[in-house]
């Protein structure tokens, strides 16, 4: 119903609105030595360790992301990282908290060290979608405030649920290092 196209270009409009609402001026903006707004959009690869099934379990999640940062007006720049999770409590069903630590790698040098320590998660048509927030707290941006968006819509049927586990998932993210 909603598709991983939908949630691509769900995830997309939020990225432009938002992308209009945290803009900075050059000046304020990476690179070149400003600690602006940045607005990363892309996509993830996670892979849950024991795979999710109906009754909760203790979990981990580790994701490895591909992003395209806006760093001032008319300027990306390609990044990649990875982000790993421990989870408490998580089962087909829901996640339990998806706190965790990010670590961003820009192309042509620079990383952010993110901490993830609020989610909010919800189930919508099967879609996960993840509301997080937390700080950065090495590198580019290091004490700004972050937010990040997961939407995951399932890439095994849930009736894996029953037999083998899902294994993991293919997402639409998008990190906000804010001003």
């Amino acid at each position: 119903m909603f598709g991983m196209r939908g949630a691509a270009v769900a995830l997309g409009s939020l990225a432009l609105v938002v992308s209009s609402l945290v803009w900075a001026p050059d000046s304020q903006a990476w690179p070149g030595g400003g600690q602006g707004a940045v607005t990363c959009t892309g996509n993830s690869e996670g892979r849950y360790a024991p795979p999710l099934v109906l009754l909760p379990q203790p979990t981990r999640i580790h994701a490895d992301v591909r992003y395209l940062c806006t760093v001032r007006t008319g300027h990306t720049v390609p990044a990649t990282s990875s982000f790993d999770s421990s989870l408490t409590m998580a089962s087909c069903a829901s996640d339990s908290d998806a706190l965790g630590v990010e670590k961003v790698r820009y192309d042509g040098g620079g990383r952010s060290v993110i901490v993830i320590d609020s989610a909010t998660t919800a189930r919508v048509a099967g879609v996960l979608f993840v509301l997080q927030s937390g700080r950065v707290t090495e590198g580019r941006g290091a004490g700004h405030q972050v937010r990040r968006t997961v939407a995951a819509p399932p890439r095994q049927l849930i009736t894996d649920c029953l037999t083998s586990g899902l294994r993991g998932s293919s997402s639409g993210v998008q990190l906000e290092i804010l001003p």
